[in-house]
């Protein structure tokens, strides 16, 4: 059986915790690695190296950094297929969401390689008589990222690719459920170029986490998870100095207004709703149709689309989503429609009695869909995490706008309408960090920034676009004025720009 380990100083190291944790893949539900949890004195052992590493990266001009970015965006094309398949045994998703996963994180690496503008600072000619004034962005020095197991290629690329071209070092510490491709994307950038010690990966659980934000060399942290661990890392890491980004749960609704095109937008709400097995942090888990009649003609096409999803082994090419994750997750969403049924929403379609014939013992479950949910149920309140879509009717615009505005999450929200005053008003009043006007999942484009809002976000500065520079950088202002020219004598006020 495979054993992972960690990645440090440039090279795959064995863990010598003696405690390990099991990597399934989940379309079988067998065990096909044990993956080291590594110790405190191992997350030191990186940081030591990436300490050592930092100071000549950090020194190298933005221009070199940005080419092995470039370089390493060509290796992973090259391993393109190898990746997907090792992510899609390890996850349970689809290769071509596998696929999509491992894209989506380059066109940030991608973003990453315009460094050398990105880290321009600004300057002033002749701020008062003789001054100029300028500043220039600077790395912080080691930085980590606590990455999630729902996207383990895209996510880390997320934290790691701007932080490295910044000229960080970097401690990524991946999901524990599926190890294998951020060990192989480290082992990636060394062979593009990247000096040893600049990426490192660390395996592990809380241990490490907490090794993490206690270590004194780790000057920002960066973490995406549920939202109770995104509270607990932001404010340990307040408590030691760090800087910290922190991206928790969700519970993105979806706006259907009277005039939308139902066709196109049952289309967008199982794509979005369904993909991934919904173990997406945008994923839509409920559905707003506004009166009655929309409601209705929602459900009765909404009904047998969910009731034909196809489920599959996730290499499948043909299937719509894999299997969960691991049988934790399983049990966890099954309970949550349990629940829902007890508090009175109406099970339209359940997809808990699903089995896939050869794999009875993968993590499978069908589509669930609820209809008939009010704001005070569980299933609405909480994040779920799986193929389980809620329609909550709204009555009117006012009560729709408001079920996402007035949530404790605030992450992912979409109107589908083909009206633009009220997709306009929409986008301006609704209390949520990312809207989607007839987009279901609105994840902005690498050069955009990405970030939810209350539960759903800790912290000032968010990820990838001009937020990613702007976190893993400091800024250092100069005033300068040369002795031509200057009067001699004491200044006691402040001085003034004249």
């Amino acid at each position: 059986m495979r054993t992972v380990g960690h990645f440090i100083g440039g090279k795959e190291v064995e863990g010598k915790s003696g405690r390990f944790a099991d990597v399934f893949e989940p379309m079988t539900g067998e065990v096909k690695a044990k993956v080291a949890l590594a110790t405190k004195a191992e997350l030191r052992a990186a940081v030591e190296n990436a300490k050592a590493a930092q100071p000549e990266w950090g020194a190298t001009n933005p221009q070199r950094r940005a080419r092995v970015l470039m370089k390493f965006l060509e290796l992973v094309q090259r391993d393109y297929d190898k990746l997907a398949e090792l992510l899609a045994r390890e996850h349970g998703k689809t290769i071509p969401d596998a696929k999509g996963d491992i894209q989506r994180g380059l066109e940030v690496a991608e973003f990453a390689c315009g460094i050398p503008h990105l880290m321009k600072g600004e300057y002033t000619e002749g701020a008062g008589p003789g001054i100029d004034i300028y500043s220039m962005r600077q790395p912080l020095g080691v930085v980590a990222g606590i990455t999630p197991f729902n996207f383990p290629a895209m996510i880390p690329m997320w934290k790691f690719a701007p932080a490295i071209a910044c000229g960080n070092a970097f401690i990524l510490k991946p999901s524990e459920r599926d190890p294998g491709v951020p060990m192989a994307l480290a082992a990636l950038m060394l062979e593009a170029g990247l000096p040893p010690g600049i990426l490192n990966v660390v395996n592990g659980d809380k241990e490490a986490v907490d090794a993490i934000l206690d270590d004194p060399d780790i000057k920002a942290v960066g973490f995406v998870g549920s939202s109770p661990i995104a509270q607990y890392i932001y404010e340990r890491a307040a408590q030691t100095g760090k800087r910290a980004q922190c991206f928790g749960g969700a519970k993105n609704h979806a706006i259907i207004m009277p005039d939308a095109d139902i066709d196109q937008t049952v289309d967008a709400l199982i794509g979005a709703g369904y993909g991934s097995a919904g173990e997406r942090c945008m994923a839509i888990s409920v559905a707003v149709p506004v009166g009655k009649a929309t409601a209705d003609a929602l459900m009765s096409k909404l009904i047998p689309r969910v009731e034909a999803l196809k489920i599959g082994p996730s290499t499948d090419p043909t299937a719509d989503y894999g299997p969960l994750v691991t049988k934790e997750a399983l049990e966890r969403v099954k309970n949550y429609v349990e629940i829902g049924v007890k508090e009175g929403a109406t099970l339209a379609v359940d997809g808990r009695g699903f089995k896939m014939q050869g794999y009875e013992n993968g993590f499978y479950m069908g589509g669930c869909l609820f209809d008939n949910v009010t704001k005070d149920m569980r299933i609405y309140k909480e994040e779920i995490f799986g193929p389980v879509l809620s329609v909550v009717r709204a009555h009117d615009y006012a009560e729709a706008l408001a079920l996402p505005s007035d949530h404790d999450y605030g992450n992912g929200v979409a109107i589908f309408t083909r009206d633009g005053d009220a997709a306009r008003d929409f986008a301006a009043k609704v209390n949520v960090g990312m809207v989607g006007i007839n987009v279901p999942i609105p994840v902005p484009i690498a050069y955009y920034t990405f970030g939810g809002w209350k539960k759903s976000g800790f912290g000032d500065l968010n990820q990838h676009g001009p937020d990613s520079v702007r976190f893993y950088t400091k800024t250092k202002t100069v005033t300068s004025r040369w002795p031509s020219g200057v009067k001699e004598g004491a200044e006691f006020s402040i001085p003034l720009m004249k």
